[in-house]
Order: C-alpha cells, then structure tokens, then sequence
C-alpha cells in the first residue's frame, strides 16, 4: 500500500494532520498502537489558544466545540490570598481561549475521519520506520497476526514521547533539552460545578494548585505534590482539603466538593529536541517537546506544528515547493522555545520549590509581583496565554526574525 502521507499516532495531532490533509485532498493513512477507546480514555488539557480553535475550524470539526465549549476572556492569580484578574481580551486586543477537553476535540476529530472514510489503523503493533533520509521511506507493522509495508512520500511522528518515531533517529542526528521538576501535579475530575467562571491558578506556602473546568458541570482541579507521592495515599476528602487550604477564603467556601471521576499524578518536565525533522520524518507535538501544563501549552504547541506541516505539505504537493520541507524543524522551533519559556516561567513563578532558600523565594514573590502589578506585565502573561501567532511557513528568515521578536 503507499500513502503521500503516513501518520503514526491518532491522538489529537495525528488525527488534526489528517483531517486538514484531507481536506485539501492529500491522502493520509493513521497508524494507532492502541484502541480508539484507550485513546478516548486519557485525560488531559482543556484549554485551546485562539490560533488552536481557529485551525478546527479550519479543519471543519468545529460545531460541537462552538456549541459547546466554553470561551474565556481571563484567568485569575490568587497569590497567597490576594486575586488578579488577566484580562485576556481586554490585553491583547480582542483574543480569548476555549475551554474544550481534549477527549473531545480527539472525538471530534474521529468521528470526522470516519465520516471521510480515511484509513485508519488501529492496534497496529511494531511500527518501524525504514529509510526516513531515501527517496521513498515506508513503515512495516503488525495487525491482525500479518505483518503489512506502507510506503510514503512523508512521515509524521505525532505517537508522542514514548513513541517509535523520535527513537528511530540515530542519537548523534538530534540534540535533546531536559529540566524534570522535583514536584508533580495531583489532579482529579469530578462532576461538581466550577468554584470560579475562570481558571485559578493559585500559588501558596502549601504549594500550587489550579482551578479549571470541563463543562458548566464538571471540573478539574490540581495541586502539588512531592514527586514520590502516591496517588492511592490521597482520598478524596484528603484532596478537597488540601485545595481548600491553598485557594483564598472566599473560593474554599464556596467550593462545591463530590465523588472524583479520575485521579492521576502527572510528573513536570520541560523537554525539547532539536531538529525536530530527520529527512522526510517529522515529529509533531510530544514527540519533539514537553512543556509542564502551568502554562496549558501542551496541545496547543503540538497544533501550531501541525499547521507547520501541513502548510509545508500544501505547498509541496500544490505548488512543487519542496524547499520549504527544510524549514519545518526552524519555523517550528521558535515558537516551541517562547511556549517553554512561559511555561517554566509560570511553574517557576507559581510553584514552592524543595530546598529553595529564602533569598530565592522573595525574588520569585517580587518578579510576580512586578509582572501582575504593572499592566505592560499582565499584558505579557496575556499575549503568551492566548498563544503567540503562527509563523507563515514562506517567510524569508530575516523576515521571521523581526515577525518574531515582536511577539517575544
């Protein structure tokens, strides 16, 4: 079988690359590891940037998110007590987020793809990649007992972190970036209506916690814990207590407690490699960065790379512009490091860290205080929040820069 475009991962990445490919009639074929029930199942981020929801769009799987998500002009800081709003639209001249889980987007995006009758794979073991640097690479892989050959023009690596596609690069060919933080995030989902109309984030001597939502509904709340906790020491009264403690007085009595869905603990780390392309392979979203979710820029990034490529791939198969394959890896990089950059910021900014000394927690209590007090501050935590605009993919370099350091 041969595909223009093989694809290797149906979480919301894989599956947004199809459905825009699609669309401009490029054909695609999805191979999945797991079931699409397991890929249903995971539980992470809500908050999509302007830019994310307007790729949707784009993408045509949109009427359930307008119908139903929930759009945000701003998010509260409730630091050791005292709240500030960041008016988000107020700040960067009209922009907002959606607040929309990523189950549903990843549901959306499905029931597209089998409305368009694209192939997807699914439970296809043993993915290797072959030849990524030739001519023609191709896949081989397990399904159904048989061993089955895809070749491809272009590979996606969108199979995140631990996928197949990053480790098929030979070490010496990429360049990794790794911080891992001494904390995590203990998060549960509950089907009780939201303490706040808008995210908290809340910094305290106890530690972080963050205050989102799902729906009118349902909820997600997060605090933090030492990196060895176990989520089975925490029940759900232990929990709500432990928030409670964290969020200013005002929120902790109105926070409406009940029975949790889910209950995880995430671990923190910033990760970036670099390239993030190795001949006609490309790896898209977690498989070339993690961001800590302080900043709800995980999805997110993963988006703006897929528009990367598939303007990239527009122009190849429309316009013969293969000059443009090699600027996937510098285009996207910019934007990812800026996405790091305020995520650290925002985990360092919110987070008690073990064994900080008291000088190190004044300065990070003032640099908060400086950016929250001063509206050029709040605007800077805005315009990072709604998302930094996507790159055009034909820019001249000099032209990026100067795009670029405009946004910073």
């Amino acid at each position: 079988m041969h595909t223009p475009v093989a694809i290797i991962g149906a979480g919301p990445s894989g599956l947004l690359l199809g459905q825009l490919l699609h669309r401009a009639g490029i054909p695609n074929v999805i191979l999945e590891r797991q079931t699409p029930d397991y890929v249903l199942s995971r539980i992470r981020a809500g908050v999509l940037e302007q830019g994310m929801v307007e790729l949707l769009r784009k993408a045509g799987v949109h009427e359930r998110m307008d119908a139903e998500g929930l759009v945000h002009d701003g998010f509260e800081l409730a630091l050791s007590g005292r709240r500030v709003h960041i008016d988000l639209k107020g700040l960067t001249g009209g922009k907002t987020v959606m607040i929309y889980g990523q189950t549903e987007v990843t549901r959306d995006l499905m029931a597209a793809r089998e409305a368009a009758g694209a192939t997807t794979v699914y439970q296809a073991s043993n993915v290797q990649i072959h030849d990524p640097k030739g001519e023609r690479p191709w896949l081989t892989y397990e399904h159904n007992g048989e061993t089955h050959r895809l070749d491809c023009d272009y590979i996606a690596g969108c199979d995140g972190f631990h996928g197949v596609a990053r480790q098929s690069i030979p070490a010496d060919a990429i360049k990794t970036f790794e911080r891992v933080y001494p904390f995590g995030w203990l998060g549960i989902l509950a089907d009780t209506p939201p303490v706040n109309e808008e995210l908290v984030y809340a910094t305290h001597e106890r530690g972080f916690a963050l205050c989102s939502m799902r729906s009118p509904t349902r909820t997600r709340y997060y605090v933090q814990v030492d990196a060895e906790e176990k989520v089975e020491d925490w029940s759900d009264d232990r929990f709500w207590n432990e928030l409670k403690a964290r969020l200013p007085q005002d929120l902790a009595s109105k926070l409406v407690t009940g029975p949790s869905i889910e209950k995880s603990i995430a671990p923190l780390r910033s990760f970036v490699v670099e390239p993030m392309q190795y001949g006609k392979l490309f790896l898209v979203g977690d498989a070339a960065h993690i961001v800590p979710p302080t900043g709800a820029k995980g999805l997110n990034l993963a988006a703006s790379d897929v528009s990367t490529l598939f303007d990239i791939l527009v122009k190849v198969y429309q316009e013969g512009r293969t000059d443009l394959l090699q600027r996937y890896s510098e285009i996207c990089l910019r934007r990812v490091w800026k996405a790091e950059r305020f995520s650290w910021w925002m985990t360092s900014m919110l987070h008690r860290f073990p064994g900080a000394d008291a000088f190190s927690e004044r300065i990070t209590a003032t640099e908060l205080d400086y950016f929250v007090s001063a509206e050029a501050g709040r605007q800077t935590i805005a315009e990072n929040y709604v998302g930094l605009p996507y790159e055009p993919v034909d820019t001249q370099p000099e032209e990026a820069l100067h795009v670029t350091s405009q946004c910073a």
